[in-house]
């Protein structure tokens, strides 16, 4: 075969192809059953052969749907790099069709496989922290049984692996022998992606009626609390104090903090909750709850069998953590914004399962949560809603009688300019300066350089006003036609009050920054439109 068709079928990713911004590697079809035939290379002329070399379990171990493992392996077996062959199938009553590699093709994926060994991939090692490596040193630091196969497959379709996995298998030490490829065992690993307490934070200075309110959706027995508010708020300030505190006072409380991350997935936090459950192997799990996961790549979470087996599981009293009776168990989901709306089925799933067993969530979002029913805050009384704004001003005045500042700042100067933002006051604590640049570059990056033009030009047409505006006076000035922009108001930047559309205070005294001529066109624009 010459090698001018065989580059036009196999592709040469290199580890300068992989983008900072999204290190998944993306490894075409013939790379996959090459290297996936290559680990099955040790039944290569067996009379009978495993699943492992047939259609569906080419398929299965490649995350590829069967009818484009049938178009791959024509255009390999017309390249010569792969035979056909008719056989008995462990397991199985029939012969089936088979596939193994032809001396040319293991040629082709001995030189494959030294150029997939240096993708580079993502994991989360046991410290927590994330890594990005090269694909054969991955198994290694996840102290994982994964042939490179699992890990390539892995990290294209979930972007991150994770140490300590439960579907990774048991922990095996670095300078083990590579086990022989196949199916993943299920056994236990250490947890790296939650913690078993809040993170320790900065001083909360105020928030008597936010922290009272916390105290009212945990005596009342709710099964969810969703707490959102703009970035740097102090959400996760204000839940970690309040956990702590409750944590001292009830013993019986077993709390789980997961901080979502951008590259995370709902398996991912499904197979955290479980390892903090305690299902980790078949024996802890008498309802099969381990079942619903997808062991392999690709495939997904079995969501309702997941929420039948795992209400069932907290609703045993032989199965509950520890064996011990145990009052609540209360899971914090932080930055869930960053799921997005691929997480709303777990989450709908969550919330079912709580509202029938001792687990209680409490999720912090940036957005306002959609995943749950109106109905469920207004008449069902199943959820609680707690949007946090910046500080008040006595808040602040009690902040800032503590600290050493000039004599000419005063609280109300402070509440005027930053809207009570926590981050502009504890810049001013440490560096003295009423607006320093560090929390205007913060309100930029996290919240306006990332909206598109049009709605960061409401925004700020929006804040020239000293009042609420109508919607339909605000469209007309702002040049927009419908409904206000869904981004502006799940986010929280644009609230809608009685008397029509209003900011969030930090955000109007960042906007209010922009004088001059860009300033009086606004207001202008506003005014003609009230007009």
């Amino acid at each position: 075969m010459n090698c001018k068709s065989l580059t036009l079928m196999l592709h040469s990713p290199t580890v300068n192809s992989v983008a900072r911004h999204n290190s998944s590697p993306n490894v075409p079809v013939p790379d996959r059953i090459i290297l996936h035939l290559w680990e099955q290379d040790f039944q290569a002329d067996h009379y009978i052969v495993t699943s492992h070399v047939t259609r569906s379990g080419i398929a299965e171990s490649c995350a590829l749907h069967p009818p484009n493992v049938s178009r791959a392996m024509r255009q390999l077996n017309s390249q010569g790099l792969i035979s056909q062959h008719s056989r008995p199938v462990r397991g199985d009553n029939r012969r089936q069709k088979t596939w193994q590699l032809t001396d040319e093709g293991r040629e082709i994926a001995r030189e494959r496989i030294s150029e997939l060994r240096s993708m580079l991939v993502l994991i989360r090692s046991k410290d927590g922290e994330v890594l990005e490596i090269r694909a054969d040193e991955a198994a290694n630091k996840l102290q994982a049984g994964l042939s490179l196969l699992q890990i390539l497959m892995h990290a294209q379709h979930e972007g991150v692996l994770n140490f300590g996995d439960i579907r990774f298998g048991a922990l095996v030490a670095g300078d083990t022998v590579e086990p022989k490829p196949g199916s993943i065992s299920l056994l236990t690993g250490a947890h790296s992606t939650y913690n078993t307490a809040p993170p320790k934070t900065r001083m909360v200075h105020g928030r008597k009626e936010e922290l009272n309110s916390l105290d009212r959706w945990y005596q009342s027995g709710k099964p969810l609390l969703a707490l959102s508010g703009i970035a740097g708020c102090g959400k996760t300030t204000l839940v970690s104090h309040w956990i702590s505190e409750l944590m001292t006072t009830s013993s019986g409380l077993n709390t789980m903090y997961y901080p979502c991350q951008p590259w995370d997935s709902s398996l991912g936090i499904a197979t955290s909750l479980l390892h903090r459950l305690g299902i980790r192997d078949e024996s802890e799990d008498p309802y099969n709850v381990l079942d619903t996961l997808p062991y392999k790549p690709a495939a997904r979470l079995e969501i309702d069998s997941f929420r039948r087996r795992l209400t069932a599981h907290l609703l045993d009293e032989d199965s509950l953590i520890d064996h011990n009776q145990v009052i609540e168990i209360l899971v914090i989901l932080d930055d869930v914004h960053n799921i997005g709306s691929q997480g709303d089925y777990l989450f709908g799933a969550l919330l079912q399962i709580a509202e029938n067993t001792n687990l209680r969530l409490l999720m912090i979002s940036r957005t306002n949560l959609a995943f749950y029913d109106r109905r469920y805050v207004h008449t069902l009384d199943k959820v609680s809603e707690m949007a946090l704004s910046g500080l008040k001003q006595d808040e602040i005045e009690s902040w800032i009688e503590k600290i050493n500042i000039p004599e000419n700042v005063h609280a109300s100067e402070i509440h005027r300019v930053t809207g009570g933002h926590p981050l502009a006051v504890e810049l001013l604590e440490i560096y003295g300066q009423t607006l320093h640049e560090d929390w205007l570059r913060f309100l930029d990056e996290e919240i306006l350089n990332v909206l598109p033009k049009p709605h960061r030009e409401i925004l700020s047409i929006l804040a020239t006003s000293d009042r609420p505006v109508p919607w339909e006076k605000l469209a007309n000035a702002s040049g927009v036609d419908g409904n206000p922009p869904e981004q502006l108001i799940e986010r929280g930047l644009m609230l809608e009050l009685e008397d029509g559309m209003w900011l969030h205070e930090a955000l109007r005294a960042r906007l209010l920054r922009e004088v001059g001529a860009p300033f009086q066109e606004r207001l202008d624009r506003l005014n003609r439109s009230e007009n």
